[in-house]
């Protein structure tokens, strides 16, 4: 079959980090992979550089389109783009897949799509393009969301089973070559992304990914993940949730990619502090790898208690503690604090002096947002005012908050001021470009130039729009199921 693969272009990248972020779509690489694997033949068009999406149908002349929901605030995006779709090539089913479909997907199951997939979506998209070809109903394919025709969502019957990574072959990253250099990880670019394992075992309260795979952690193969590493470039993000997770796999992965004479310019890795302070081996075994070496801690709360909140399972002293190591070996650290709308002013000064005690200036900051797909949001959604799904950024309220708008964005502004995203504070301008390659220096400038809306507290403000309630969003409970069914 000819099999068209979408990545949309979201509206909102306007807040927080999200245009330092520009990263490949590498679930939709491996998906590609998969289907050709089997035969099929693959357009993937990333719609946020490639040509049209008229062009891109006229072109690959597709038998089914997959198109990728990777985070909730793009859904209205995704829903718009399967309309368009259907517009275009009526007679072609459209099948939606990625974290947020997955996690939650009624609300892309609208008249026009055939089904979303909430399984993984190598194993899952093939046996849809099978299903299809056959002319067999998508009932009998597992893994999968449908809407009947009295509005009700059901997950379809069948064993699943646990997906081996290593099943699938690796990312078919020649989809993207077009656009490589477009893919930009902070003041990298071209930037790479990588998957070591998927999935998580913690259970922070505001988290997905931990649900959506029932605290479980698959791995690549070390062949498999070194053969990866040498087939990419300088400048790396590696997308596992939690790396290092699994300590002596990842002193082998290292000692095994050092073997191999792999060391990149640049690595970036997300993991816990706790985990990093327990085991400093690991930092000493991989940080040879790169030149440059950064890792992104979610860093959350200043205090037990907010920790405790965010069901962490982590300390303020774990996290002192796995920032003083990654410090003693050389890395880069930077990471994310959690505001929660409950804050009052003494709140905001005990984060300040806890960023300011320990120089945690490279940190981002966002609005406690609860995600689709977690137990968070289910208890929430009676609070939720959200008007629009792009709102779910974790850089827009949902509900009151404590303070009323005006004052807590003027102390959410003041918390942004104090980082070094702050063009005129900690760090100027011609100090970010003494650290950047000249021909990264231009997207560097663009994006420094959007963020620093973050500091100002009437960027926010104009898009303070709550609703009365959520339920012409989300769907309402007598409309729409709230749980998926076997069928």
């Amino acid at each position: 079959m000819n099999v068209l693969l979408l990545r949309p272009v979201p509206s909102n990248e306007r807040f927080g980090l999200g245009p330092f972020f520009r990263i490949e779509p590498l679930g939709m690489e491996y998906i590609a992979a998969a289907l050709e694997a089997r035969g099929h033949a693959v357009t993937l068009a990333d719609l946020r550089f490639s040509r049209s999406l008229a062009a891109q149908v006229r072109a690959s002349r597709p038998d089914v389109v997959g198109i990728a929901a990777m985070h909730a605030l793009e859904t209205d995006e995704v829903v718009a783009l399967a309309r368009e779709v259907h517009r275009l090539v009526p007679e072609v089913p459209i099948v939606i897949g990625g974290h947020t479909a997955a996690a939650y997907p009624e609300p892309f199951l609208v008249d026009h799509v055939a089904a979303v997939v909430v399984d993984d979506g190598e194993r899952a998209f093939p046996l849809v393009c099978e299903a299809i070809a056959r002319r067999q109903p998508l009932t009998g394919v597992p893994g999968l969301a449908l809407r009947h025709r009295n509005g009700t969502v059901a997950r379809t019957a069948g064993e699943t089973g646990t997906l081996v990574l290593d099943e699938v072959p690796l990312p078919a990253r020649q989809h993207v070559a077009p656009w490589r250099r477009q893919y930009a990880c902070l003041a990298h670019r071209p930037a790479w992304l990588i998957e070591t394992a998927r999935g998580c075992p913690f259970r922070c309260s505001f988290c997905s990914i931990w649900q959506l795979h029932q605290r479980a952690v698959r791995e690549r193969s070390i062949d498999a993940v070194c053969r990866d590493f040498e087939s990419v470039g300088e400048h790396i993000f590696v997308a596992d949730d939690l790396f290092w997770h699994h300590p002596s796999r990842s002193l082998e992965l290292a000692r095994e990619l050092q073997r191999r004479g792999v060391r990149k310019q640049w690595i970036l890795v997300q993991s816990r502090t706790d985990l990093v302070g327990r085991h400093p081996e690991l930092l000493e075994a991989w940080r040879p790898l790169a030149k440059d070496f950064d890792i992104f801690f979610g860093l959350e709360a200043a205090t037990d208690e907010g920790l405790d909140g965010l069901m962490k399972d982590a300390t303020v002293d774990e996290t002192m503690q796995g920032v003083g190591v990654a410090r003693e070996h050389k890395y880069g650290v930077t990471g994310n604090f959690v505001i929660d709308p409950a804050w009052t002013e003494a709140d905001f000064e005990r984060l300040w002096a806890f960023v300011e005690r320990h120089q945690l200036f490279q940190a981002g900051f966002t609005i406690l947002t609860p995600l689709p797909g977690t137990k968070y949001f289910d208890d929430m959604r009676q609070t939720l005012r959200a008007r629009r799904w792009s709102h779910f950024d974790m850089h827009h309220l949902l509900w009151e908050p404590r303070l009323g708008p005006r004052r807590f964005f003027e102390l959410y502004c003041e918390t942004w001021r104090r980082s070094v995203l702050n063009l005129k504070g900690r760090k100027g301008l011609l100090q970010w470009m003494r650290e950047v390659d000249l021909s990264n220096a231009l997207f560097l400038i663009q994006a420094l130039r959007r963020t620093q809306k973050l500091m100002d507290a009437e960027h926010y403000m104009k898009e303070y729009d709550l609703a009365p309630s959520v339920d012409e969003l989300l769907g309402a409970p007598s409309r729409r199921s709230l749980t998926l069914r076997q069928v």
